[in-house]
């Protein structure tokens, strides 16, 4: 079988980068958006290799404030993902219009189904409760820091995990995460600075590594892993056709 690109489940990336800097990343790449007013930006490009998403960051006060339900919903319709919406316990924003706009994205989600990366920090046990109280399909918890509990309900719940290198010092919260569940990601710029900037997008081979370690098992086949959880997610939203040609090929060469 061709070798399979890495998969970035969550990276931040200036929507009017080249197409060529995109390719030359080498990745499949989930690209959030922060705001919708972004996301209408980003979702005019058609790129092989990078998905972009619709977000409303939880943690932005003027993106809150202009949060439009019917525009999310509209936006939906020309993507396979969301990202990055949520909740987030030390935002300056009200955790009441926090929830407000995250329980509009999930009712959006509720009747269109999508891969959706979601931000818990300071959060997880509410944004759980949202997501028992509008369950939808895809839900992809980003960076999750939720204890051993936590994580087993979310996994009732149908979640998947996102891992970024921050988490790497965590081997006790790798271990907890099953991993038919999981997808490394970068969160590009935010998610890990020790090298004092952030990651390159679709860098992720030491996530990859880590997990291999913790299961067992070889650097290659944790990426075949994860593109099998990523078919599994494709098939639960029936989301498909609105991924990158490319990448369909490469799901249904890796199942």
């Amino acid at each position: 079988m061709r070798r399979l690109p890495s998969i970035d489940m969550h990276a931040h990336i200036e929507p009017d980068i080249s197409p060529g800097d995109l390719l030359e990343l080498g990745a499949l790449v989930f690209a959030a958006t922060r705001s919708l007013d972004e996301a209408e930006q980003a979702l005019k490009r058609s790129d092989s290799w990078t998905v972009w998403g619709v977000g409303c960051h939880p943690g932005l006060v003027g993106v809150q404030k202009a949060f439009d339900a019917d525009q999310f919903a509209d936006l939906v319709t020309s993507t396979s993902y969301v990202s990055e919406v949520g909740l987030d316990g030390k935002s300056r924003v009200p955790m009441h219009r926090q929830q407000e706009t995250l329980d509009a994205v999930l009712a959006t989600l509720e009747a269109t189904p999508r891969i959706t990366s979601i931000h818990s920090y300071a959060a997880t046990g509410a944004v759980l409760e949202c997501l028992a109280a509008r369950p939808i399909c895809g839900a992809v918890l980003h960076w999750w820091l939720g204890d051993q509990k936590q994580t087993d309900r979310a996994v009732e719940l149908g979640c998947f995990f996102s891992v970024n290198a921050s988490m790497l010092r965590r081997p006790d919260l790798l271990a907890s995460l099953p991993l038919d569940r999981a997808f490394p990601e970068t969160d590009h710029p935010f998610g890990d600075k020790s090298g004092g900037q952030g990651r390159r997008p679709g860098n992720v081979e030491d996530v990859e590594r880590a997990l291999a370690q913790v299961h067992g098992l070889d650097q290659q086949r944790v990426r075949q892993h994860t593109w099998r959880n990523l078919a599994e997610l494709v098939r639960t939203t029936k989301c498909g056709a609105l991924l990158p040609r490319s990448v369909r090929v490469a799901l249904a060469a890796s199942v």
